[in-house]
């Protein structure tokens, strides 16, 4: 058991510590509708760990370059005849075909694909910890700096405008605190999962919730639990941890679902 846990317990720390961040800014996320750009900016990590193993340089700035990239280019394709969400949809699938193309014919990483699209959590060791604490903490601070005005965006955006809140620099924050997040959570889920650790916890706590801060609340509680479960679980059933959390954070929504439509079910029968 002890020789698990050393193996087990860094890893475990490490996705606790990651739910910190992810919990607000997935909430965040919903309110603002982002879902679909979270999902585009996760698959573009792929691309931006490419092109830093191509260049020779940090992980995180390869990420940063390609998150760039993205916004610029849904402000040159933005066209009121397209559907936002189906732009951000083939957006999102253009940049997963280029990031493994890139992967694996430019790159000596074809054995690494896997970790990268399903992230490899084990792999931390405790020296990786004070790093990630350090990032998460600085994403943090970042997003309560821009948390009031998010808010007010989020809530009625005509309104936040009158009051002084500047669009597009808040969108920019916020852009930039996402693809930050994606680069730490890229080697704990991967680039395909990276969205539903952000989407799930935040979907689940909304059932659940009445008001902001018990949904950022409820959706930490549930961040936590689906890494401990899927920690322990990946070792249990042998498959990759990023795939066991988020397996298990949609299993957790499901059934929060489906009790809330039997809790509805319920009062509206007894109304009658």
């Amino acid at each position: 058991m002890t020789a698990w846990l050393a193996i087990i317990a860094p890893a475990w720390i490490a996705g606790s510590i990651l739910a910190l961040l992810s919990a607000p800014l997935g909430c965040l996320v919903l309110w603002r509708r982002m879902a679909f750009f979270a999902d585009a900016l996760a698959h573009g990590t792929l691309l931006g760990v490419a092109l830093a193993v191509w260049w020779q340089l940090p992980m995180g700035i390869g990420i940063a370059l390609v998150s760039v990239m993205v916004v610029l280019g849904l402000v040159l394709i933005d066209d009121e005849r397209l559907p936002v969400d189906a732009v951000l949809a083939v957006v999102a699938v253009s940049l997963l075909c280029l990031g493994l193309l890139a992967l694996t014919q430019l790159t000596d990483q074809q054995a690494n694909v896997l970790g990268f699209l399903f992230g490899n959590l084990l792999e931390l060791d405790w020296a990786d910890l004070p790093l990630l604490a350090g990032s998460v903490l600085v994403g943090l601070g970042l997003l309560m700096y821009i948390w009031p005005a998010q808010i007010k965006l989020a809530t009625h955006e005509a309104l936040a405008r009158i009051q002084g809140v500047n669009p597009i620099r808040q969108r920019l924050f916020f852009m930039g605190v996402l693809a930050g997040f994606c680069a730490i959570a890229l080697q704990a889920v991967g680039s395909l999962l990276i969205s539903g650790l952000l989407v799930l916890p935040a979907l689940t706590a909304r059932l659940w919730s009445s008001s902001p801060k018990q949904m950022v609340v409820i959706s930490l509680l549930i961040a936590q639990l689906g890494v401990t479960l899927g920690v322990w679980g990946s070792i249990w059933l042998d498959i990759q941890t990023g795939l066991a959390i988020v397996l298990i954070l949609a299993i957790l929504f499901f059934i929060a679902l489906i009790f809330s439509k039997v809790s509805t079910a319920k009062i509206w029968s007894a109304r009658r």
